[in-house]
């Protein structure tokens, strides 16, 4: 779900005649470039991992380095575009991604690699938030700006759903290395469309930056997700386990008392008073911890258990990708009939399913019961369910508040799957003991797709027992 933004102040000085699809390529290239990076590096994996001599843990990190940063910094980039310009954070957001793109293309070592995608993750937590307002600040209220959200919605989902393509592409024909070099052409033809294409716009009250809470909830979620992967190899009770455990609570727990006491939080406390807005929430962190990890671990199984190639594994997840889009296109028109909670919960029911369908699966699978069909269900279950809880994460907050609650739920579904990821690798992991047999691989595997499931029905509990009736709320806006 996309909540519009109120219309923002626009100074005389920077209004310029630009026809609307120059701004809404450029705005929907900057989202598109986004979005695309979160998913693309997933085919890559495999060689990344042989190039640069990666452990299974640094690769869990190409992930999570850039899912943590984007999630943590997304509020604190829409804040920064509000106060300093929409125009001025989408060139330096776009800028910052570009230049960490280049460098993590280039890098020789592992930590060079992790560094870039956490400084991408940056970029992207500042550029992102900006392609929206600058896009409703262009287009006048009405048709002509639902068809362009509309657009960037769909450019959004184009950009998730091609990126295992896209990646696999790249790897095979090229290196990995061009899953990241890529955008930095793209990159700067963008900048270059952004300098001489947007205007200015910025809210017209001024506000702070609450840049501790942004550093805190980053830097808690990074040390918490680290402590989980360390119990694989260290255990529990290791001091190696307990310290980074123990400082990521601290850290999210100052991050806390830091939003409860500034002026201008970063993440109100007070939307949680609102029980659809805290249950969604909750009901999307868990969700993003089953869901997320999905094409992490599809991916190896397609290339490290049945010898896929790169290209062979991004067209693989072809079906899957194209489904998310198809259930999240069905859901409006169910939650007229069933309502919003319903649908989210039969969702993700559906997607339970798909995953316990995918845990059955072999070190000498087909393509047809073991990648394809189990992959449709799975994601046709995530695009049921995501549209309407994002609609009951907003449906009980104030019209003032519809922009933050969206980001919100943004921020709690990448969360939820950066630390969902740390801990179905974790499982993973443990359950191959250390073997690469692929019968050890695939046995790792189909382990964490049945923890996803039994997270997903975690979902649907939170969903039942503490989202409200929701009186069949109205799809309109999604």
């Amino acid at each position: 779900m996309v909540q519009t933004p109120p219309d923002t102040y626009i100074p005389a000085t920077s209004r310029k005649s630009v026809p609307v699809w120059a701004v809404l390529l450029a705005a929907c290239a900057g989202q598109f470039l986004v979005v695309l990076d979160v998913s693309v590096v997933n085919t890559a994996l495999p060689s990344m991992r042989s190039d640069l001599g990666m452990s299974a843990v640094g690769l869990q990190w190409v992930v999570n380095a850039y899912s943590i940063a984007f999630a943590g910094f997304m509020l604190l980039g829409g804040r920064a575009g509000d106060l300093f310009g929409r125009k001025r954070m989408f060139l330096v957001g776009l800028g910052l991604f570009t230049v960490a793109s280049l460098a993590g293309g280039l890098a020789q070592a592992e930590w060079q690699l992790l560094a870039a995608r956490a400084v991408q993750g940056l970029g992207a937590a500042v550029l992102a938030p900006s392609t929206l307002t600058i896009l409703t600040s262009a287009v006048p209220a009405g048709p002509a700006r639902i068809r362009a959200i509309a657009t960037w919605s769909a450019v959004g989902a184009g950009g998730g759903a091609a990126g295992g393509l896209v990646g696999g592409v790249l790897t095979d024909l090229l290196s990995w290395r061009w899953v990241l070099l890529i955008n930095v052409p793209i990159g700067a033809l963008v900048v270059v469309a952004g300098v001489a294409w947007l205007t200015e716009s910025r809210a017209g009250e001024a506000r702070r930056l609450d840049v501790p809470g942004a550093v805190l909830v980053t830097a808690g979620l990074a040390t918490l997700a680290y402590g989980i992967v360390q119990t694989e190899e260290k255990g529990w009770t290791a001091s190696a386990t307990l310290v980074p455990l123990a400082a990521g609570l601290l850290l999210l727990a100052l991050f806390l008392l830091v939003e409860a006491r500034t002026k201008v939080p970063l993440m109100p406390l007070k939307l949680f008073r609102v029980r659809s807005v805290s249950a969604a929430n909750a009901a999307m962190f868990v969700c993003g911890g089953g869901m997320f990890a999905m094409w992490f671990f599809m991916t190896l199984y397609a290339q490290n258990v049945l010898g896929y190639s790169a290209l062979k594994a991004g067209l693989a997840l072809i079906p899957s990708s194209l489904t998310i889009v198809i259930g999240s296109k069905l859901a409006p028109r169910l939650m007229r009939v069933l309502g919003a909670k319903n649908v989210s919960v039969l969702g993700i029911v559906v997607a339970a399913a798909g995953f316990g369908w995918q845990s059955l699966m072999t070190a000498d699978g087909g393509y047809l019961t073991s990648i394809m069909l189990p992959g449709i269900v799975m994601m046709f279950g995530a695009g049921l369910a995501t549209t309407p809880l994002a609609s009951l994460g907003t449906s009980g907050a104030d019209p003032q508040d519809a922009g933050l609650v969206s980001g919100l739920i943004n921020t709690s579904r990448t969360m939820g799957g950066a630390l969902g990821l740390a801990v179905l690798s974790t499982v993973s992991a443990s359950r191959m003991g250390g073997s690469t047999t692929p019968e050890a691989l695939t046995a790792g595997y189909a382990m964490a797709f049945r923890t996803s499931g039994c997270i997903l029905l975690v979902g649907v509990l939170v969903l039942l027992l503490w989202m409200p009736r929701d009186g069949r709320v109205s799809p309109s806006g999604v």
